[in-house]
């Protein structure tokens, strides 16, 4: 698929989401003198703290590439974030001057409800009628893996790896130090924040 992509100028994407935690450490394996042990301890949030304990993050992985996009969320992943991430992939690859989005994904509850796939029908429809005036857009191609096959999607491994790699032993992250520490391991800009809508 990739291959194939490749030759008529679209781009692959791993997509998902992930918590960021503050509190929670990852599974660390380290080496430490004799005498001398290395203990990763669990943090606990001060009570007056106003960050929030996990941060939710939408990510797509680009499997030609290998570069990631990345949305911080202001409350959970639900159907109205993902079509609002959605959007703003759709720009990101406009922008790389491409016109089809084949996107990889589990089968969430936000990925497979009826306003995400509702959603994903009307744009396309759009991006076809808006063709024909010659205006630019990028359909989606949505590709559902199966159900409980977290192996299969390639993003899931660097989400391991990135916890991982901005652990701070010594103190408790903000919120935004946590999202720059993100960005940065993953090379990408910090983009704001989606925000889930309240009805």
């Amino acid at each position: 698929m990739i291959a194939l992509a490749k030759r008529y100028g679209w781009v692959v994407g791993y997509q998902d989401e992930v918590w960021w935690s503050r509190v929670s450490q990852p599974n660390l394996h380290s080496w430490s003198e004799k005498d001398e042990l290395l203990r990763l301890q669990e943090r606990s949030k001060d009570k007056n703290d106003p960050d929030p304990k996990a941060l939710a993050c939408y990510g797509m992985l680009e499997a030609e590439s290998g570069r990631m996009h990345l949305l911080f969320v202001s409350g959970r992943p639900v159907s109205q974030v993902t079509t609002d991430f959605l959007e703003w992939l759709c720009e990101q690859v406009l922008a790389q001057g491409k016109r089809v989005l084949v996107l990889i994904w589990d089968n969430a509850s936000w990925h497979v409800s009826k306003q995400v796939k509702t959603w994903l029908r009307e744009h396309n429809q759009k991006v076809l009628q808006e063709a024909q005036t010659g205006k630019a857009g990028v359909r989606i191609i949505p590709c559902w893996l199966p159900i409980k096959s977290p192996w299969l999607n390639s993003i899931e491994l660097k989400w391991i790896h990135g916890k991982r790699a901005i652990v701070e032993p010594a103190r408790l992250l903000t919120t935004q130090e946590l999202r720059q520490r993100v960005c940065d391991y993953f090379h990408c800009e910090q983009a704001g924040l989606l925000t889930q809508k309240i009805s």
